[in-house]
């Protein structure tokens, strides 16, 4: 028990006892009854376990006599109208105690100089008053709200209590004390440093009490008081802390907080992508022609995900590479914009309606020890679970760390001015939105930012919500980035998602207020006053659109799939086939779905490769030396390209190799490697084979009937092998069988020897060409060579790379 002294007057000593309470008195001498110093203290009662203070107490009541008349005593008390209690005292005591009463109650009670007192007698000598067992326990619904540089603190009392409390004391008032924690701290190891600020006169009537100016960004300690007059009952001590103004500081850590989401967001999204890697491929991998299987493949893929940026980016580079078409990838992304809706639902849920902010560190705590599996999966979990944490961590902050403005500061009236201004007002808020979004490269953190300035009140409903549909628009740029540098495919395929996005927020445009006046009636709360109400409000208009939007232009598919390609004219076949698939619109979130593209771009260098034997066969017989030099120009052409895709290959697998990655998948881009390096080294035999032969041209040497014909037959073999080698590189890698490959690679071997033994039999002839003769044992030792090249490719393909 902490007890203080209070000198009220030179004749009036109380002891104050529990929980802080100064002590009670009427503070006046009764003569009448031969006493002085009446005083009444209230102690709670304590539990003996928890040394918490229980709802009961009991009262001393301690007096002085000055009187030798030796009166003995009876008093009296009850509270409300219930019956009285008595309790006798003889002349020679000074106290008692009265047990067992309920905490926060005012009592009336009546002293009387009488044994058996009959208190209907006018003739008692008595006096009366009240006493009350008020204490901390008061102000139990007391809470504080720091503001930039000020607090305000908020209070209240059952209203029966203060009803009576008025009654009795009239002239009641509330108090306040503050103190800086700091100052707190060092007031109560020295009474004359830091006193506390105290704050009289409140109005009875009063809940809350704004205290300004005061240090920004402090932490503060304070307490409240009901001012009785001649007692003053504290509540315990609480504390506030100021924010800081407005300021860099403060919007350095709105950054920070903005960009620790899109942090948890990216590490929970790519954690989903590695978990459900090869299930994503397979449902694309199987996607047909029909456009409402696509919408519902991109609303699964993105749900999944948590990321419609990372599914338009994954169509774009399927029809990049060809996986898909333009209106297979128009479902997909239909599916995609109503599947990041799901992204506003966790956000209210979990970041409004639930504060799992707090249960972060318990999700950390769970995920981090599953990091050290050996097991793949687990390690892949806990990224999510990780991810998932720090997202929320980061919304909490970004809640905490948007300012509050009040409805006079400038920039809510500038929202509110805007935006009953019509269609005009509509279209800025759209473009507001738009620019965020392309500024922080992430719908859902703009979603985020979004319904944290409307719980905190600082944009109103129609505001946000026309924010929301220019953040439909901007997710559009993440793709249009990702097809710069694709082919005309890819560059289609971003157009369509951004046609589909435009269309959607122009009739959206039209039927705007109409459309947001629906959503409120049906709702419970009114979102255009309620901030509550305004997210619920905002995730169902948010997922309401862009399903609307999606029913409506499905069946528009065919005209928005022609709109596209008229949008992106071809540049003719060196747009469409030379340029490289996938490689250069980046990587996908894991090494497993990467893996696909950069297999289908290894299978396109593979049937480019071959095609130089055509070009090579043409030159062997070709008589026009204008048509040689074409020829020559365009397998010098190829061998560049050759180059240029093993080296931007190899580079995009390196990358792809760094992230975690399957045992299959880490086999199959050692294959790849291997395999990029012996189609690059056919490349290069062409180009010295049409080295070759040019010079043979100009030193005017000319083959025989019969070396020109086996020329020709060992070419046939080796466009055999070229034509299994394209298959299985196309094919379902687990289904390639080697034995085909080998025959064909045994078929060149066994022409090889045909022709060996004819070149050595030739050598002695007479008339014969020995030069014309080396220029044909070059030759058919090289295409010997590209078979040894070929047959390294199934090899790899099937696994078996020495």
């Amino acid at each position: 028990m902490v007890k203080f002294v209070s000198a009220v007057s030179a004749f009036i000593f109380l002891t104050f006892v529990s929980l802080g309470q100064e002590p009670q008195s009427n503070l006046r001498t009764n003569e009448i009854l031969g006493i002085e110093q009446l005083a009444f203290s209230f102690e709670n009662y304590n539990d003996s376990l928890t040394l918490e203070a229980l709802d009961q107490g009991e009262v001393t009541v301690s007096w002085e006599r000055f009187s030798d008349k030796g009166y003995d005593l009876t008093f009296r008390y009850r509270t409300g109208s219930e019956n009285w209690t008595e309790l006798k005292a003889k002349n020679t005591e000074s106290e008692f105690r009265v047990s067992n009463l309920t905490e926060n109650l005012i009592f009336q009670y009546e002293f009387a100089n009488c044994k058996n007192c009959d208190w209907q007698d006018s003739s008692i000598k008595k006096v009366s008053g009240y006493f009350n067992t008020f204490s901390s326990s008061l102000f139990e619904n007391n809470s504080s709200k720091g503001k930039i540089e000020g607090v305000v603190l908020y209070w209240a009392i059952p209203v029966n209590t203060a009803n009576q409390i008025l009654a009795v004391y009239p002239t009641a008032s509330y108090s306040l004390t503050y103190n800086t924690a700091i100052g707190a701290d060092q007031h109560k190891s020295n009474a004359k440093v830091s006193p506390w600020t105290v704050l009289d006169d409140i109005s009875i009537n009063t809940v809350s009490h704004k205290i300004e100016p005061l240090i920004g960004g402090e932490k503060y300690a304070y307490k409240i008081g009901l001012n009785l007059g001649d007692q003053i009952i504290w509540s315990k001590k609480s504390s506030f802390t100021t924010e800081r103004p407005w300021g860099l500081f403060k919007f350095l850590i709105l950054i920070g907080s903005l960009g620790l989401f899109i942090f948890g967001m990216k590490i929970m999204s790519e954690g989903l992508q590695k978990v459900a890697g090869s299930g994503l491929r397979n449902m694309l991998g199987k996607i047909t022609s029909n456009r409402f299987k696509g919408v519902i493949t991109g609303l699964g893929i993105t749900s999944v995900v948590q990321s419609s940026s990372v599914t338009t980016v994954m169509t774009v580079s399927f029809v990049n590479a060809g996986l898909m078409t333009l209106k297979q990838a128009a479902g997909v992304m239909m599916g995609a914009n109503i599947g990041t809706t799901l992204t506003a639902w966790l956000i209210l849920v979990f970041g409004f309606k639930v504060d799992i902010s707090g249960y972060a560190l318990a999700l950390v705590a769970i995920g981090a020890p599953m990091l050290f599996f050996t097991k793949g999966t687990l390690k892949l979990w806990a990224s999510v679970i990780i991810g998932f944490a720090i997202l929320f961590m980061g919304l909490g902050f970004l809640k905490d760390s948007v300012p509050g403005l009040s409805v006079d500061s400038p920039l809510v009236q500038f929202f509110i001015d805007y935006k009953n201004s019509g269609v005009f007002g509509t279209l800025m808020f759209i473009g507001l939105g738009t620019l965020i979004t392309i500024i922080i490269q992430s719908s859902s953190a703009a979603m985020a930012l979004t319904m944290t300035m409307v719980a905190g009140g600082l944009i109103p409903f129609e505001v946000a919500a026309a924010m929301i549909l220019g953040e439909n628009i901007g997710t559009t740029v993440t793709a249009q980035l990702a097809a710069l540098i694709g082919n005309v495919h890819a560059k289609r395929a971003a157009r369509l998602h951004a046609f589909f996005n435009l269309i959607g927020v122009f009739w959206c445009v039209l039927v705007f207020h109409t459309f947001l006046n629906g959503i409120a009636y049906f709702m419970e709360g009114d979102p255009f006053k309620s901030g509550e109400a305004a997210n619920f409000g905002l995730a169902v208009f948010h997922t309401a659109f862009n399903t609307a939007n999606v029913l409506l232009l499905v069946w528009f598919t065919p005209w928005l799939v022609k709109l596209a390609e008229k949008s992106v004219r071809s540049k003719g076949s060196a747009d469409e086939e030379f340029h490289l698939d996938y490689i250069g619109t980046g990587i996908m979130g894991t090494p497993d779905l990467s893996t696909m593209e950069a297999k289908k771009e290894v299978a396109k260098f593979g049937e480019i490769t071959s095609r130089m034997s055509g070009f090579t066969q043409k030159l062997l017989t070709e008589r026009n030396k204008k048509a040689r030099a074409l020829l020559h120009s365009k397998i010098e052409k190829y061998e560049e390209i050759t180059d240029r895709v093993e080296i931007e290959v190899a580079n995009y697998l390196a990358q792809v190799s760094s992230g975690e990655m399957t045992a299959k998948t880490a086999q199959q881009i050692r294959a790849m490697n291997n395999i990029v390096n012996d189609l690059e080294r056919i490349g290069d035999i062409f180009y010295q084979m049409s080295k070759t032969i040019e010079k043979k041209n100009e030193d005017k040497l000319y083959f025989l009937p019969e070396q020109r014909s086996s020329l020709l037959e060992m070419f046939k073999f080796v466009d055999t092998a070229f034509d299994i080698m394209v298959e299985n590189l196309q094919a379902d890698w687990d289904e390639v069988k080697f034995q085909p490959a080998l025959s064909a690679e045994n078929k060149i071997n066994e022409q090889r020897d045909v022709m060996r033994k004819e070149h050595l039999e030739n050598l002695g002839k007479e008339g014969n060409n020995m030069l014309s003769d080396m220029v044909f044992n070059n030759l058919f030792s090289s295409c010997e060579k590209i078979g040894d090249h070929i047959i390294n490719v199934t090899e790899a393909i099937t696994g078996n790379i020495e």
